[in-house]
């Protein structure tokens, strides 16, 4: 499953409040289900009708499964083929446990045993389960199951060790159809009048929440590759956006055919865009599921971030039907071999198909980010302990995909590609169509590589946080010493907690060293540092440099470092400002020596950088200080930027960061292009640059006017096209007039935003210094409304975006508001969100004269 991209990733991480374990007692191994669903989509209500065939290891007269928002109306046990041998049960619930016990009167024996359930459910509006998907002008049937919603659509092991086959059916209206795993084999009509039933083939062995149906009036686009029929398939009137995703689909379904050395194991791919959908992607084996802006493409749109997002999506996605519905965890707590494999394999699969693309510099700033959010001392290990529907769920966050994703490219660049892709095909091949554990994976690429692939791993996914290397010169060479890496500010980690990694450290030009952990804290000897000591930014750790290393690597920045290497250059600096081991002057000297860079991706996290120094450090009278500096720096650059007849996607990129960041630092004349534009936009006539449009929307709705606002309020409420509905619904959180902010606010919780929106408009006003107070006041007064329309991570997001704020006052405000008000999310949640806001409190307390004192300097600056 794929989140709302990195900006939107839950940051609810494991609690430790004592929750009682959830799983099943065992003894009973389930290996085929057949279910036939009635969904009344008018009513919200289905029944379904299951058997499942199980084996008991031992005699036993009570069998407990899950089940969640079901109503049983008869279960009976049978053993064989003999009527004469069955029993029917007594059902006993507890809905704490999400957990259903079948007593019966007689000890069932050992061995096979078929049971025989009817129930009914609801069709819920929580985008869990089997859930209402709306349109204006019908509703659909949908089911989201992953982690643990399986169970709210049919009685079953709803554990992802307990593999089994199923045959699905559905009984639907004459004029609907119907999309699960597999093929359909059947359609007959009836068993009543106005009615069809449409039968699957039986699935290949699988874990519960990789099972998914949809019912409705989709339709699809087609296409094959290697034999295998592919859909794209949307709502009637989006079947058009469907074309560019079937083209990525196509080529990485190849590319994961050839490099698994395993062929796609069904026989046709579904990729289908659902209306309301709270994740961004979910990878049922056969039948993925998307958010429409994450599948779905208008033709004419040569947005790149939206195609980037779109392609990566569907990577990631069908890289799973591999790492996850073929080879599945045994439990949740290794669910990072699902998710840091396919955040992995998205880039490698989407940079192949799109090299101009510049993917493995965007997984270098995607790091950056990554390695922020694992710095404060409420992390958590890759492999975290897990047991309830709430802890599981929370483990999917940046740690679980980016980390594990980093981690991941570390090592198979340590070991080289081929090496690992081999210690891959054979842990693949060893566990196909059954569960694994991390041990499985690492000592099958210890074994195909020859290298301690084990004790790398172990240490890294084990550990909680980020390793910093420091390097000082040593004679002839370099020494290096380790610890952990925190951010300045946030809870104490205990001293009983000293960590150390092996790490394989690569530098620059040279071949890679093994930095293993010493028994005490001598420094390690190395060779001498030629350029830099982060190879391509594969590293998964902080590099602090010592005086006059420092120097030796800022003085190649230019020139000798990759763009991926120069984003990691940056983003140590930046760590260390927030650790308080580095004085922002200098970090700031550092921008501005890169500002000819030419990468779009370095300027653009050295100015997200400068931005944080704005909002988190400078006063008003230091923000307008900090803007003249840099309309005197970046005006020029940005001028001398012609637009080329062929733009490369990155200059394009570099250009649109430049003209924003000028918009906001009030450059005048960006300020006057970007009203301009925006007119033009409106009235919908062509653009000159058209590679500026977002960025000149995003300038002008800050100072817009009401009818400004009201044209992009008729935008996000009545257009067809999902993406650019979502681009003016994010336009609207920008406005910061009062009245405008309040009506935003009061749209997030009207019927006319999706309930998947809701809560992500809200969050954003939140993280936004301009509307953070005005939005903080409202959550607190909706509350009751906010939990009426959340799906089940909203509360999470809400927590998260709170952690914006930057005063004690603030913080305790944030800390009782959520101990006293349920979010749905655990403590652990909460105490990440305050961290954060510790964070900014003693990083605007430590740098904030440092900051003044570099103003002051370039004051006299000629």
């Amino acid at each position: 499953m794929i989140l709302l991209r990195r900006a939107l990733i839950i940051l609810g991480l494991l609690c430790s409040n004592g929750a009682q374990a959830q799983r099943l007692p065992g003894g009973v191994r389930p290996e085929h289900y057949a279910l036939t669903l009635t969904p009344d989509l008018a009513k919200a209500r289905f029944t379904g009708s299951e058997t499942i065939d199980i084996v008991l290891d031992a005699p036993a007269n009570r069998i407990s499964l899950n089940a969640a928002e079901i109503e049983f109306q008869s279960v009976r046990a049978r053993v064989g083929d003999s009527i004469a041998s069955s029993q029917i049960a007594t059902v006993t619930l507890d809905p704490e446990k999400q957990q259903a016990t079948f007593a019966f009167a007689k000890e069932l024996p050992a061995g096979p045993i078929t049971l025989e359930i009817a129930y009914t459910g609801i069709l819920n509006d929580k985008l869990r389960g089997f859930y209402l998907s709306r349109t204006r002008q019908r509703a659909y049937g949908v089911t989201q199951f992953e982690s643990t919603d399986a169970r709210r659509a049919f009685p079953s092991f709803d554990e992802p060790a307990l593999k089994a086959t199923f045959n699905v059916s559905l009984v639907i209206e004459a004029g609907d159809t119907a999309i699960s795993n597999t093929q359909p084999i059947s359609d007959t009509p009836g068993p009543v009048a106005g009615k069809h039933t449409i039968a699957f083939a039986t699935t290949p062995k699988m874990s519960t929440y990789l099972v998914a149906w949809l019912v409705g009036d989709f339709q699809c686009s087609e296409g094959k590759q290697d034999g295998i029929k592919i859909r794209a398939c949307a709502t009637p009137d989006k079947i058009a956006m469907t074309k560019f995703a079937l083209d990525a689909a196509k080529w990485d379904l190849h590319y994961y055919n050839q490099y698994f050395g395993i062929r796609y194991p069904l026989a046709k791919l579904d990729l289908i865009a659902i209306p309301d959908f709270d994740a961004g992607a979910m990878e049922n084996f056969g039948c993925i599921t998307f958010r429409e802006t994450d599948l779905l493409i208008d033709k004419k749109d040569d947005d790149l971030s939206a195609r980037k997002q779109v392609a990566e999506t569907i990577a990631h996605e069908l890289s799973h039907q591999w790492f996850g519905d073929l080879v599945t965890p045994a439990w949740w707590n290794d669910i990072w071999l699902n998710e840091g494999f396919a955040t992995w394999m998205e880039s490698k699969a989407t940079a192949s198909w799109k090299p101009q693309w510049g993917v493995p510099d965007d997984d270098a700033l995607d790091k950056e980010h990554t390695m922020d959010r694992d710095a404060s001392s409420s992390t958590h290990a890759i492999r975290t302990r897990a047991e309830t529907p709430a802890e599981i769920d929370e483990l999917f966050d940046d740690i679980t995909y980016g980390k594990a994703g980093a981690v991941i490219a570390m090592v198979e660049h340590w070991v080289g590609e081929e090496a690992f892709r081999k210690g891959l095909q054979a842990y693949l091949a060893a566990h196909a169509y059954g569960s694994a554990t991390a041990e499985d994976l690492w000592d099958a690429e210890t074994r195909a590589s020859g290298f301690p692939v084990d004790r790398v791993m172990r240490s890294f996914v084990d550990q909680p946080g980020v390793p910093l290397v420091t390097l000082a010169n040593a004679g002839a060479g370099v020494q290096a010493l380790q610890r952990r890496f925190l951010i300045a500010g946030t809870s104490s980690v205990p001293s009983s907690a000293k960590q150390a990694w092996t790490i394989p450290l690569c530098f620059t030009g040279q071949p890679c060293t093994l930095l293993i952990p010493a028994t005490s804290d001598a420094a390690t000897n190395l060779p001498p540092l030629k350029s830099d000591a982060n190879a391509e930014s594969k590293g998964y750790y902080r590099t602090e440099y010592l005086p006059p290393l420092l120097e030796q690597v800022e003085g190649t920045a230019s020139a000798g470092l990759s763009v991926a290497e120069r984003i990691s250059l940056v983003g140590d600096q930046w760590a260390l400002v927030r650790a308080g081991q580095n004085d922002v002057g200098k970090f700031l000297n550092l921008v501005f020596t890169l500002k000819q860079d030419p990468s779009a991706k370095v300027m653009s996290l050295a100015l997200s950088d400068v931005d944080t120094v704005e909002s988190e450090i400078a006063t008003e009278e230091d923000r307008r200080s900090i803007d003249a500096i840099l309309r005197r720096n970046f005006s020029p650059v940005l001028a001398a930027m012609d637009k080329p007849r062929r733009e490369s996607p990155d200059h394009a990129q570099l250009r649109e960061a430049l003209f924003e960041m000028l918009g906001h630092a009030h450059d005048p004349g960006v300020l006057a292009d970007a009203e301009t534009m925006t007119q033009r936009i409106f009235a919908k006539k062509k653009l000159a640059d058209p590679t500026l449009a977002d960025a000149a929307v995003a300038l002008a709705t800050t100072t817009g006017d009401a009818a400004m606002y009201d044209r992009l309020m008729k935008v996000a409420s009545n257009t067809a096209d999902p993406r650019l509905q979502q681009e003016a619904m994010n336009s609207l959180t920008r406005f910061e007039s009062a009245d405008m902010v309040a009506k935003t606010l009061d749209f997030a919780l009207s019927n006319a935003v999706r309930s998947q929106d809701s809560s992500t408009l809200m969050a954003q006003m939140l993280e936004r210094r301009q509307t953070q107070d005005q939005a903080w006041e409202y959550v607190q007064q909706h509350w009751p409304e906010i939990l009426r329309k959340a799906t089940s991570s909203s509360g999470a997001r809400i927590v998260a975006a709170a952690g914006s704020f930057c005063t004690v006052e603030r913080r305790d405000e944030v800390a009782l508001f959520f101990r006293g008000h349920d979010a749905g999310t655990s403590p652990r949640a909460l105490r990440q969100s305050l961290d954060r806001i510790n964070e900014c409190i003693h990083l605007r307390a430590a740098q904030e004269p440092a900051l003044r004192s570099w103003l002051q300097q370039k004051s006299v600056s000629p």
